[in-house]
């Protein structure tokens, strides 16, 4: 196997929680030579991470905690000098109800997830691929495109969406052996990146495009990824609330309904129009 040129994958984590902590454990398990570094600008919880008592019980956790903590896992609160080093910054922080203005008691604030992206923004000074983690409310992604590109013309960011399927009891298990991996975005560039992650433990053909991007590079005819492979930000996002409102239901063929909506999306050739309905 050639072994790559491309610039080693270093990763930050904006959110030290439920989400943010597991997936950043198993990915610094599996990949012992990517350095991971999750930040959270409440040092009690930084302090849990790095203690014996984790501020999140999951099955099998701390052990995996355990072994890549020291290694090539930190918990920090240096949140822009994680950022500085990072060629890969993950956005996995907490979107609560609005409790005022419009879409009180409904809509998702994002009021942190927006912070992130400003914050990255102000404490980059060389490009980086930013990836939405967390189940977040369609179009996201796209506002948190607004904010980077805003914010720095001298930067370039990719921006992709990442949703996680991580269900309370089995999430190491989840993130151990998932079911699919789902990678939204505009560039091929940044998916391959993304997905070269993934593929130290999970297979090709679950991570999606992964599998349709090997089968596109060997195409003569083909320089780029078209959209059907490589899938759209919004669409990704939609399949996510897609999954989450299918367990919801506790629908009794819920992984196949599942593993169709994935297909579905997966094989969507273009986002849905802006002013649809």
């Amino acid at each position: 196997m050639t072994k790559s040129t491309q610039e080693p994958t270093k990763i930050c984590c904006l959110g030290a929680g439920y989400v943010g902590g597991p997936t950043m454990a198993m990915i610094a398990h599996k990949c012992p030579e990517i350095d991971v570094h999750v930040v959270d600008l409440n040092p009690d919880r930084i302090a849990q991470w790095n203690s014996e008592k984790l501020p999140v019980y999951e099955p099998g956790l701390y052990d995996v905690v355990k072994q890549a903590r020291g290694r090539n896992l930190r918990f920090t609160t240096d949140v822009p000098g994680a950022i500085r080093e990072a060629n890969m910054c993950f956005i996995s922080v907490n979107t609560p109800t609005k409790t005022f203005g419009i879409g009180a008691g409904r809509a998702a604030n994002l009021e942190f997830v927006e912070k992130c992206a400003r914050t990255i923004a102000e404490n980059s000074d060389s490009d980086k691929v930013v990836v939405e983690k967390s189940t977040l409310p369609v179009r996201t992604a796209e506002s948190v495109k607004r904010i980077l590109s805003s914010h720095s013309a001298k930067v370039k960011f990719d921006v992709l969406s990442n949703p996680e399927f991580l269900a309370e009891g089995t999430a190491m298990e989840d993130l151990r052996d998932p079911d699919r991996i789902l990678i939204g975005g505009d560039s091929s560039a940044a998916i391959e990146k993304l997905a070269d992650v993934y593929k130290n433990w999970v297979p090709n053909d679950k991570i999606i495009p992964r599998a349709a991007l090997e089968h596109i590079r060997t195409a003569p005819t083909v320089k780029t990824v078209n959209p059907i492979t490589a899938i759209h930000l919004i669409v990704a996002a939609i399949a996510a609330h897609a999954v989450v409102a299918v367990v919801a239901a506790e629908n009794i063929r819920t992984l196949s309904t599942i593993k169709e909506i994935v297909s579905v999306t997966a094989n969507s050739s273009r986002p849905p129009r802006s002013d649809s309905t």
